[in-house]
């Protein structure tokens, strides 16, 4: 996916590491079907089943959101995910030949969540888009929306989040490292593509720790209406999330035991 229009070198950093997870996604699994070819299209939901998702092989295909262009997918994009996820209306058309390769959507996420990797890869490709999708709406609209969605940047030593406050949205680092304090006490890393602060969204309770920029970082904000959305549309997409948080909290709780039997000097 690529935005039409100017954009910060993070936005372009962030999409092209996305392009590539696609096909990381689906390798090992047998399309449903031989390549579907189009002259051009003026809707493609009209003309593709809701049963499948497609790879696009050749071609461009461009994206209208609220009737205005914003993005287009090319070689390597996957088409088909929007389903059930609460986005601004979106009309895929192309002016070109394209072809897309279909794959059968059940099987697609059968194959994605038999492979712990493969799940992780899918919420950072999902997240990801929902965040940058969320940047670009904001910068159509008044600057006062700005600050609370898109991208945010912090230097060493910035608070990303604070105990105790409101848990109003979720983040993922895209670039940099930070550390995690309860109490004023080191607990642990968050880590490049992490995601961090879902748990008291998911708790709807307050922060449990303070999150600050061990370096200068990027960090993709999402509101929390727009999290939960995207994981009310997939269920499997929150377990997998919550897996992987109840792993670092195992991860955590072994630290602090290892902490509590140092001798006292």
């Amino acid at each position: 996916m690529y935005l039409l229009g100017e954009q910060p070198a993070y936005a372009d950093q962030l999409i092209n590491r996305l392009q590539g997870i696609p096909g990381q996604l689906l390798e090992g699994l047998d399309p449903s079907g031989p390549p579907l070819r189009l002259e051009h299209a003026e809707d493609l939901a009209q003309v593709l089943p809701a049963s499948q998702l497609y790879l696009i092989e050749n071609g461009l295909l461009h994206a209208v959101v609220e009737e205005r262009p914003l993005f287009y997918l090319q070689e390597g994009d996957l088409l088909g995910l929007r389903q059930g996820i609460e986005l601004p209306s979106c009309r895929y058309c192309s002016d070109e030949p394209i072809s897309l390769r279909p794959y059968s959507r059940s099987s697609v996420f059968k194959h994605i969540y038999a492979n712990e990797r493969r799940q992780e890869l899918f919420i950072q490709y999902l997240v990801g888009h929902t965040a940058l999708l969320s940047d670009a709406i904001a910068r159509l609209k008044q600057p006062d929306v700005r600050p609370s969605t898109g991208f945010q940047h912090f230097a060493r030593g910035d608070e990303l989040i604070q105990q105790g406050d409101e848990a109003d949205h979720v983040f993922i680092i895209i670039e940099g490292h930070a550390e995690a304090f309860v109490d004023g006490q080191k607990v642990g890393d968050v880590q490049k593509d992490e995601i961090f602060g879902a748990m008291a969204v998911f708790t709807r309770e307050r922060r449990s720790a303070t999150v600050k920029a061990s370096e200068p970082c990027t960090v993709m904000v999402i509101p929390k209406d727009q999290f939960l959305s995207l994981m009310q549309s997939n269920p499997r997409i929150a377990h997998s999330l919550i897996e992987s948080m109840a792993r670092r909290i195992d991860l955590l709780n072994k630290e602090v035991t290892q902490l509590r039997l140092l001798p006292i000097s």
